[in-house]
């Protein structure tokens, strides 16, 4: 930060940051090892850009060993270590640490093997979402979970945030199309779970790492499943007058049994940054929109069609337009897809949430959203997931202006706890991380987070990988129950904030 004075490093705290930096230099020659301060700043945020903290050194390694002598070293030396991989986090899942190795997976980007015969590609984490899909959609094939990054978000964070995107209401998360992985673990062991077949015998492993945040081992090698890609696929832009007769629609589609491919909702705010970025046909007038898709056999896909119109026509919508080309069906998809950096022309800074919440709450809680924006006298434009629930409001504020981060933070925390109160979770697809690690306890009780600090402790005994992210108090394995640390003795508190 400009202007403050920080504290010289100990002769002490040189010599060992010295002996960290010759050791990786050791396992990864060459360019692997990043030590100086103005080349380690790329790697000092990541999608949380109002937390920032340069790491001890940055390593990339380029195989398994190497991944693995890192983490056998820095846990016989007990140095931290936070995985990364795109750095497109949005909970601060791969901020650094200020006495921590940073472990970058990006040279792991090659995709190792697809088999059609089982539908199957394995991949190495540093791949990025997108890229999946290229590498097999010439035969007909891609891979389902499509987050709003899937350009830049590589497979290996996925995997670690369990993310999702506008397909997960048909297709499922990242856990419902990751079949295997192999992990390092902190002690420098490798482990796989799961494989090529759809289930193995014994405790679901795979589940567990899936969505773990990059707290119990580092992934190296991912098999995912892939998937035929449909015979028909279009979609329906609907406008409402309002955000409560969207929500209902989207209520009675659901609770009809129809479930579409993808079914996501925009508020005006968005609608209009949106329609002004990417001119994809959105009316302007409509208070809220929704894009859903079908796919399907193409006689499936007409019926359902004209259910859904019919639908949405009895919950006031006054505006319904049919894709019936593939461009024009990708047109729609992408002012959604653009929705992010649409609003971030609209505002200096934007705070991206990440809560979920029962469907028949929708409206009530964009009711209780619009009450707390004038509360904090911020505004905010919606864009979630409405068919299941995954809420992703945008907090618009100017960090150049006093105390603005600080309001968009409070907003957001009340935001996260009413979705908590009306019967859903902290978080559908980025993760706790640090975002939302004070939260827990709103969720969770004591008990609760002891039990699954428990686990971290059968894979990570000195709580050394990603350390003061998901618990907001830090219990010794040795003793767990009985001592314990407050995360505020991590360096987490004190990282600034821009």
């Amino acid at each position: 930060m400009s202007g403050v004075a920080m504290p010289r490093p100990s002769e002490e705290t040189l010599e060992r940051r010295a002996a960290i930096v010759a050791a990786l230099r050791a396992i990864v020659p060459n360019e692997g090892v990043i030590a100086d301060d103005l080349e380690m700043r790329a790697y000092e945020s990541d999608g949380l850009t109002a937390y920032r903290q340069l790491p001890l050194v940055v390593v990339l390694p380029e195989t398994v060993d190497q991944v693995s002598r890192i983490l056998a070293y820095c846990h016989a030396n007990d140095v931290k270590v936070v995985p990364r991989g795109a750095g497109t986090s949005l909970s601060g899942g791969a901020l650094p640490l200020a006495d921590g190795v940073l472990l970058s997976m990006m040279k792991f980007n090659r995709v190792l093997d697809i088999d059609y015969d089982n539908r199957t590609a394995t991949v190495q984490p540093g791949v990025t979402n997108l890229a999946v899909t290229q590498a097999v959609q010439h035969r007909g094939f891609y891979y389902a979970p499509d987050p709003s990054s899937q350009i830049a978000c590589s497979i290996g964070g996925n995997v670690a945030e369990n993310s999702g995107g506008v397909h997960c209401l048909k297709y499922g998360l990242t856990t419902n199309n990751v079949l295997g992985i192999e992990m390092v673990l902190m002690t420098g062991e490798v482990v796989r779970f799961g494989g090529q077949h759809l289930d193995s015998g014994g405790y679901d492993m795979l589940a567990l790492a899936v969505g773990s945040e990059g707290l119990l081992g580092v992934v190296t090698e991912v098999t995912v499943r892939i998937l035929k890609a449909p015979e028909t696929a279009r979609a329906l832009l609907i406008g409402f007058h309002s955000s409560e007769e969207a929500g209902a629609c989207v209520a009675e589609v659901i609770g009809a049994g129809i479930i579409p491919a993808g079914m996501e909702m925009m508020d005006r705010p968005a609608i209009l940054a949106a329609e002004d970025f990417v001119q994809a046909g959105y009316p302007r007038d409509a208070e809220a929109l929704l894009i859903v898709e079908l796919d399907g056999p193409a006689i499936e896909v007409d019926h359902l069609i004209s259910d859904i119109e019919g639908r949405a026509r009895n919950n006031g919508a006054f505006h319904i337009r049919i894709s019936t080309s593939e461009e024009e069906r990708a047109k729609f998809w992408a002012g959604r897809k653009a929705a992010f950096p649409a609003v971030g022309r609209i505002s200096p800074d934007y705070y991206c949430m990440d809560g979920t919440i029962p469907r028949k709450s929708l409206p009530l809680v964009l009711r209780r959203m619009r009450e707390l924006s004038e509360h904090y006298g911020l505004r905010v434009a919606n864009v979630f997931h409405a068919g299941d629930g995954n809420l992703h409001p945008l907090i618009l504020y100017d960090a150049n202006k006093d105390g603005e981060l600080q309001r968009a933070e409070d907003f957001g925390s009340d935001i996260l706890r009413l979705c908590v109160e009306v019967g859903g979770c902290l978080t559908g697809e980025h993760g706790v991380g640090v975002e939302k690690r004070d939260l827990m306890p709103s969720m969770f009780d004591e008990d609760d987070l002891k039990q699954q600090q428990r686990v971290k402790c059968a894979f990570d005994d000195k709580h050394l990988l990603n350390p003061g992210k998901v618990f907001p108090v830090l219990h010794r394995c040795a003793e767990l129950g009985r001592m314990h640390v407050h995360a505020g003795a991590l360096p987490f508190p004190d990282i600034p904030r821009f």
